[in-house]
């Protein structure tokens, strides 16, 4: 049976959470694979509004098991939180719809604390996180002194690896004026919170290859956008790890030729939070329109988004770098009503014509973007189920976003709803 990968191939924001919600209905594993609790996930179903951070998509569907791999990193107290505050909505979760991997880093409060002393005391160049303490722990991982969620259930081990990560941290928190961090008071969180987690622990890599095997369909969901990829996104300005579609295998412990499909989630337009190069960021009506009609406030931060027109060069881009079989177009409702309408097709660079975004940070800053006019559309789009439904001229638009691209669309989104989805092709197609 086919497997799915889900990325966002912008900066994230693009409506992954209602197209995994759409597509885990055919699913019976969905698995989160990178990221942390600064991803936010809304979903819409029957009038409920569901707000996830840390957990897959799937958890609010019956019969799925939902994942949370080892390329996550996770905050215990958050996750249990979240957990607690889907029950109060009707969602169950046990042991048998969720697992969460052995191997997982654990985001303890002291990264919290370093992210936002960092962020700051930053007077040269604020990076915008979220100040959840994903950064700093992904740091521990690499540098070997994070402690895992198998470390919970060995009192000993727990000890060892809080010394191991205090020697590091306390150094830092001097030099940044912090008070150092409380040893005992922080294993005693720890053994508070584990029997929580303990409950959910399990080896991923080895139950979603005997999913794999008995012909399940896996659904991996990423979180945040290719742009903020930590290799091939406009660093500095980037997440901590790893956005793209090849992480899904390394993320969960499943080889990459498991994975059939992958499916980019693309905005009909373009939006960015926090800092970074916005090549197409209007600051005009047209950009205030697009933000007041799209809701655009993120789900995590509630900072306001910058909204741009599409931006076909970094759509082109990343889905080449995440092997992109086809795309889900979202919030191609917000585009109604607009005379006409901008695509960017190109860079111009000190005279020179690019067709895609140096990796250079000051080039990144000079590029002014070049654009093709279509024609809008006053007809409503919102709510299409079918072509049929659908405005000639907004097909017009979707077919060279299409063409633009080099990426096929596969679905097509036309409001929040879950149902209110163009089905061109079925990722999950054997």
């Amino acid at each position: 049976m086919a497997n799915v990968v889900v990325v966002g191939a912008q900066w994230g924001d693009e409506g992954k959470g209602k197209i995994v919600d759409w597509l885990s209905e055919r699913a019976d594993v969905i698995a989160r694979f990178q990221g942390g609790h600064n991803a936010g996930h809304t979903l819409v179903i029957d009038g409920e509004v569901y707000k996830l951070h840390a957990l897959p998509s799937g958890v609010v569907r019956g019969g799925k098991l939902s994942v949370i791999g080892n390329g996550v990193v996770l905050d215990p107290w958050h996750l249990l939180s979240e957990i607690a505050g889907l029950r109060e909505q009707g969602v169950e979760i046990s042991p048998e719809t969720l697992m969460i991997a052995e191997n997982t880093p654990l985001i303890l409060p002291f990264h919290g604390e370093l992210d936002r002393a960092r962020e700051g005391q930053n007077s040269v160049a604020k990076i915008g996180t979220t100040g959840r303490g994903i950064g700093p722990a992904y740091e521990d991982k690499v540098g070997r002194r994070v402690i895992r969620v198998a470390d919970l259930a060995d009192r000993a081990t727990l000890t060892l690896r809080v010394d191991r990560a205090l020697i590091h941290h306390n150094a830092l928190r001097s030099g940044l004026g912090l008070e150092p961090i409380d040893r005992d008071a922080l294993i005693a969180k720890l053994e508070e919170v584990a029997p929580g987690i303990l409950e959910y622990a399990g080896p991923v890599w080895k139950v979603m290859n005997e999913q794999r095997k008995a012909g399940k369909r896996i659904l991996f969901e990423g979180a945040q956008g290719a742009l903020l990829d930590i290799d091939f996104g406009t660093y500095p300005f980037v997440t901590s790890s790893n956005v793209i579609s090849g992480q899904a295998a390394t993320g969960t412990g499943i080889g990459p030729g498991s994975i059939d499909f992958v499916l980019g989630i693309v905005k009909a337009y373009t939006t960015r939070v926090g800092e970074g190069p916005f090549p197409t960021e209007l600051d005009d009506a047209d950009g205030q329109m697009l933000g007041e009609r799209g809701h655009e406030f993120g789900t995590t931060t509630g900072r306001k988004r910058r909204c741009g027109w599409f931006d076909a060069v970094l759509v082109r881009q990343t889905c080449a770098t995440s092997g992109v079989n086809g795309i889900a177009l979202t919030k191609l409702d917000v585009l109604d009503g607009f005379d006409e309408l901008r695509i960017c097709t190109g860079y111009e660079l000190d005279g020179e014509m690019l067709d895609y975004l140096p990796t250079a940070a000051d080039k990144q800053a000079r590029v002014v973007p070049v654009y093709e006019t279509l024609e809008g559309w006053q007809d409503t789009t919102e709510g299409a189920r079918s072509w049929a439904d659908l405005p000639a001229a907004a097909i017009k638009y979707v077919r060279r976003v299409e063409e633009l691209i080099n990426c096929p669309v596969a679905l097509l989104s036309t409001s929040p709803e879950r149902e209110d989805t163009i089905l061109v092709t079925d990722p999950f197609a054997d």
